[in-house]
């Protein structure tokens, strides 16, 4: 085992009084529902198209550039509630997000003592709020044109448009055929279904018709009678809902659908507008999700024009998100694809349909953040390191990079339109939330904000990070939290804090190393809490995510049980008691690793457990497992229903009862094989409650947990 990095925690809570006790932290505190154990954030804005930041301090708004050594006041909240009052508007308790447009013109929205959403713009010079619009109650998805001013949004199944007073029913849809709403089940990169072209006078939208996708049983039990409240789920290797792209042209009243083929249960991503505001253009990825077409349409009339490139890979295709149109360019765009087993940017051309490769390496660019209209383009990436997030801008035609970011950890990085300054958000193992000034060269120019560590008055143990080897010779990177009391001469329990899905890393370098106030509850009452990033986890490369392509959970378990083997070989932890705790494919990784290995796993909780793939829906399940008629081998090895037989000790399994994400029947099924095979199972459900418990009730679930391996393991 090599160690990386030793956590400074312990020399960070110390205590700083002999007179003054830490406290203990509660169930409450571990469930999201206290702000005071998580930093403190203060937002930096850039003013409009300028290189000066704005943040609010007290009842003011101010200004600064990063040369100046003091700041201006650009706004109050006295003087905002006179211009409101001189406007007939409501008060303001406090002053608005504003979105600026320019240096004299912004806009907000803001709610009514009615309860209305209204839509405004302020005018400094003219000391001037309008009110542009006021959207509905019930209205959702509201997206912003800011050179119009125009919002789009959905009631119900429908699109509507705000052109000012006047709004416009895009569509009138039977049941089950939806307009403007996230399609997909929100994979593929799919956030949105609404997408504005770059002049405002068209607005392209998903409408994904569900009418053929059997309906899946969930019941509301809060009424004196349950309800069947059924949701539309598509299970792998089933029917599939349809989806199409449409283009209303504002000025013309006009509809027309992209002609995208067949067939039909494909998918449609990373739409795209090119900046002439006359085409639009499609990711349409085969179902079986390994074959990608980029491909250019008409958006006038919806012809197909031309496919611009075409992505195979062996495994799956998995876009990240829209072309990038350089600015003020028509026909060239970027492109981020993982063709050579890394995600990185590629320049593409619609003209020649050539396409070349902007940076390389054996790394991930997680995203794709801009340009600087000086033929440079920025992304964040993990080329310093898997745990960190940095920074960059490349120049497009060269290659030649400059790292932006500094200090090591996780950058969430704003730049300025010049392009000569950039806000860095940023927090690491040491640092539990800063702001920075960083430079086009890559130096930090000033400090703007740091977050004093909420957990410094708590009784908080000390956090090891390190690395060990999967079979194929990986980097394995593990987190180990000990007990704040804790005594090398002991031994203590293990909980194997687990998720080991695709799309998510559990160990970074950030504030307690990515690690939950939760699992910090789980150190303070007496256990070493581990965590290891098996393969298959995020952000690593194709060889590494893709091992699990058709046998999920089987690479997974095999990395985990190294991580298993070294806390086993660790003189202070108690080989006999080692536990496994996780939710959703987590669920799944901690009941498999009790059934599979139950030599060295005594005690288990699995909360949302995936227990048959074949239950699964089709977009996430057939991208990694394929179909069921395909794949009925790696069905039937990762199914735990038919598993039972193996479970020995204790597990407690969990599920809240209008799941729609992982339904019910995944857990239900596997209680009913243990009755069929008298197998005793400690089970408890969450009523109401969804994917997860959230809200007060989540305390219960803290300790549900905590209380179910103090009495076992």
């Amino acid at each position: 085992m090599k160690k990386i990095l030793l956590s400074v925690f312990a020399m960070m809570l110390a205590v700083t009084s002999l007179a003054q006790e830490k406290k203990m932290l509660t169930p409450m505190d571990a469930s999201y529902n206290n702000r005071s154990v998580y930093p403190a954030r203060k937002n930096f804005n850039w003013y409009a198209d300028t290189d000066k930041y704005l943040f609010v301090e007290g009842d003011e708004l101010k200004m600064q550039a990063p040369a100046e050594k003091s700041s201006q006041t650009l706004l109050t909240l006295n003087q905002i509630n006179i211009i409101a009052e001189n406007c007939g508007i409501e008060s303001f308790s406090r002053i608005p997000n504003i979105t600026w447009l320019d240096t004299n013109k912004g806009y907000f929205y803001k709610w009514t003592k009615e309860g209305t959403l209204s839509f405004n713009t302020l005018e400094l010079k003219e000391k001037k709020i309008t009110l542009i619009t006021n959207i509905p109650n019930e209205a959702e998805n509201h997206t912003i044109e800011p050179n119009t001013l125009r919002i789009a949004y959905t009631i119900g199944n429908d699109l509507y448009i705000a052109d000012g007073e006047n709004h416009i029913r895009v569509t009138e849809n039977p049941e089950h055929v939806i307009a403007g709403q996230s399609v997909h089940r929100n994979e593929f990169a799919i956030n949105g279904g609404i997408f504005w072209s770059p002049d405002g006078s068209k607005l392209a939208y998903y409408l994904m018709d569900e009418s053929m996708v059997t309906d899946y049983p969930l019941v509301d039990i809060t009424k004196r009678t349950a309800e069947a409240a059924p949701i539309k789920y598509p299970m792998a290797g089933m029917t599939s809902h349809i989806v199409k792209l449409h283009v209303y042209d504002i000025a013309a009243g006009t509809d027309v659908t992209m002609q995208t083929g067949e067939p039909e249960d494909h998918y449609l991503t990373a739409i795209t507008w090119n900046n002439d505001n006359e085409k639009v253009y499609i990711g349409i990825l085969n179902r079986g999700q390994d074959s990608l077409s980029f491909n250019e349409y008409n958006a006038l009339n919806g012809e197909f024009n031309k496919v611009i490139f075409h992505d195979e890979d062996e495994q799956y295709v998995e876009p990240q998100g829209p072309a990038h149109f350089l600015p003020g360019s028509t026909t060239e765009f970027i492109w981020l694809a993982q063709r050579d087993g890394y995600y990185h940017l590629w320049l593409h051309n619609t003209n020649t349909l050539k396409a070349k490769q902007i940076e390389k390496g054996d790394y991930v660019v997680t995203a794709f953040e801009g340009f600087d209209g000086k033929g440079n383009a920025y992304y964040t990436s993990t080329e310093e390191s898997p745990l960190q997030r940095h920074f960059y801008k490349v120049n497009i035609k060269n290659g030649k990079k400059t790292k932006i970011t500094s200090q090591h950890g996780t950058h969430n990085v704003v730049p300025s339109k010049s392009g000569k300054f950039f806000l860095d958000y940023y927090s690491s193992t040491d640092v539990a939330s800063a702001v920075d000034i960083q430079d086009d060269k890559g130096r930090e120019f000033e400090r703007l904000y740091t977050a004093d560590d909420p957990l410094k008055d708590y009784n908080i143990g000390t956090i090891e990070l390190g690395e060990l080897k999967s079979e194929d010779g990986q980097t394995l990177y593990t987190r180990l939290i000990k007990p704040y009391n804790f005594d090398p001469n002991k031994k203590y329990p293990v909980i194997i804090y687990v998720y080991g899905g695709p799309h998510a890393q559990m160990i970074t370098d950030s504030w307690t190393a990515g690690a939950g106030v939760y699992l910090h509850y789980l150190s303070q009452e007496g256990f070493i809490v581990f965590t290891l990033d098996n393969r298959g986890s995020a952000d690593r490369g194709e060889a590494f995510e893709q091992v699990i392509h058709r046998q999920c959970g089987q690479a997974e378990m095999r990395d985990q049980m190294v991580g298993v083997e070294y806390l086993k070989s660790l003189p202070f932890v108690d080989a006999e008691r080692i536990g496994t705790d996780g939710w959703s494919y987590g669920g799944f990784m901690s009941t498999s690793l009790k059934i599979n290995y139950p030599e060295s796993i005594k005690v288990s909780t699995a909360g949302g457990p995936v227990i048959d793939w074949s239950y699964y829906e089709i977009m996430y399940g057939e991208r990694y497992m394929d179909t069921p008629q395909e794949n009925p081998d790696g069905y039937e090895l990762t199914s735990l229903k038919n598993k039972t037989d193996k479970l020995q000790g204790k597990l407690l399994m969990i599920h809240c009862t209008t799941d729609p994400v992982v339904v019910w029947q995944h857990s239900l099924s596997f209680v009913e094989n243990c009755i069929h095979n008298n197998i005793q199972l400690d089970y408890f459900v969450y009523p109401g409650h969804d994917h997860n418990v959230y809200g007060p009730d989540r305390a219960h679930l803290v300790t549900k947990i905590t209380e179910y391996f103090k009495a076992n393991l």
